[in-house]
């Protein structure tokens, strides 16, 4: 069955301490967004839900900085090692996404 969700057909094999400790995180930054959400029902002071706002983000990028570390590890120097130097280019791009 096809993943809908997914921008490309690439796929990767994790642990399952790998795939634990990501969406344990997740949930994390989850509930810090619904928290956020019940600041603004109930009309929270503006610079409260900024602050919040703020560790989300926190917690997004430090989010992003281990994925991508984990990336860099695993799949592109796997890639490299097996001939496929694209991968810089994919790599190269994902940066410049993650930058904006």
């Amino acid at each position: 069955m096809e993943d809908k969700t997914c921008c490309c057909h690439k796929t990767k094999e994790r642990t399952e301490e790998e795939v634990k400790k990501l969406l344990n995180r997740l949930s994390r930054i989850e509930g810090q967004i619904r928290g956020i959400r019940g600041m603004v029902e109930k009309n929270a002071y503006c610079t409260d839900i900024l602050v919040q706002s703020a560790a989300v983000s926190a917690a997004m990028n430090a989010f992003n900085r281990d994925l991508l570390a984990n990336h860099i590890r695993t799949c592109v120097v796997t890639d490299i090692r097996d001939g496929k130097e694209d991968v810089i280019d994919e790599l190269v791009l994902t940066l410049q996404k993650l930058m904006k």
